[in-house]
């Protein structure tokens, strides 16, 4: 058997981001792993009601910005208070893109990682 177990995105700020998480999406830390030279610390992001994680990666001497490409990949969140979230996002201004034909939208976070939002089914 194989499963999912989570996803990665590195981050400048630590605290923004996990700031950034709990109020867009709910999640909150589940799990954390410090580096033993204090080089980096790994927190691991949950929704609880999946056993799928986000990990953030912070590393301590980062400074510049990460290379995302064209940011052709991302991550996909369901769910069932659709417009609640939209509006809620619409107020914190990280929407950065709409497709009201497909009835989905996207948000990026503190290090411009795109964030899909879907309604349930």
């Amino acid at each position: 058997m194989l499963k999912f177990a989570h996803f990665n995105f590195n981050v400048l700020n630590l605290e923004k981001s996990l700031s950034f998480y709990k109020e867009a999406l709910g999640l909150t830390p589940v799990r954390t792993k410090d580096a033993e030279d204090g080089s980096f610390t790994l927190v691991y992001l949950g929704d609880q009601t999946t056993d799928f994680t986000l990990e953030l990666t912070w590393l301590k001497d980062r400074t510049e910005a990460y290379n995302l490409g064209e940011c052709e990949f991302h991550l996909a969140f369901e769910t069932d208070d659709y417009e609640g979230f939209h509006k809620r996002h619409k107020e914190m201004g990280c929407i950065v893109f709409e497709n009201e034909a497909m009835g989905i939208y996207f948000i990026t976070d503190p290090d411009g990682y795109w964030i899909e939002i879907v309604p349930s089914k």
